[in-house]
């Protein structure tokens, strides 16, 4: 009789018998294929519902842009006439910027930018108070290309007051 625990493993050599049995080789690879399976669904999930980077950064930019553009006007001015197309030019205070919209992004003079094409813009300026400062305008910046959207939020207070 034979000491040998597992008679159909024909172990020759000193010390016990090392390696894997094909079953267990085979099993080892289906556990790494279905664990790989749903690291790559997880991976493709994320990458689908993922801004594209570069447009992201595009409408940051642009946001901040016409932020900076109408937080650098005064906060108040006299009446001015109306602009035409998407022009910005003749807009002399804060306040003129509310309910500006244009689905063509333009220069402050009114010049499209081909490059843009695809992107909208809106801006809406609501008087309202800020902590203890009365004379404040909220500033919404939306910015939209297809489904994505990016809204930026500031303040403008009459300082100068």
């Amino acid at each position: 009789m034979s000491n040998n625990p597992h008679p159909w493993r024909q172990h020759r050599g000193p010390g016990p018998a090392r390696g894997f049995t094909l079953i267990e080789a085979v099993i080892a690879v289906v556990v790494l294929a279905i664990g790989l399976t749903g690291l790559l669904a997880a991976f493709r999930t994320v990458g689908r519902h993922s801004a594209d980077p570069v447009v992201a950064r595009q409408m940051a930019a642009l946001a901040q842009e016409m932020m900076e553009e109408i937080s650098l006007k005064p906060y108040a001015a006299a009446a001015n006439s109306a602009p035409s197309g998407c022009a910005r030019d003749t807009y002399n205070d804060v306040a003129d910027y509310h309910g500006y919209s244009s689905s063509t992004i333009c220069t402050i003079d009114g010049v499209a930018i081909p490059q843009l094409s695809g992107y909208a813009i809106s801006v809406s300026v609501v008087s309202g108070t800020l902590g203890s400062v009365s004379a404040a305008k909220r500033i919404t910046v939306t910015v939209t290309r297809g489904s994505d959207t990016l809204t930026l939020v500031g303040w403008r207070t009459d300082y100068a007051s």
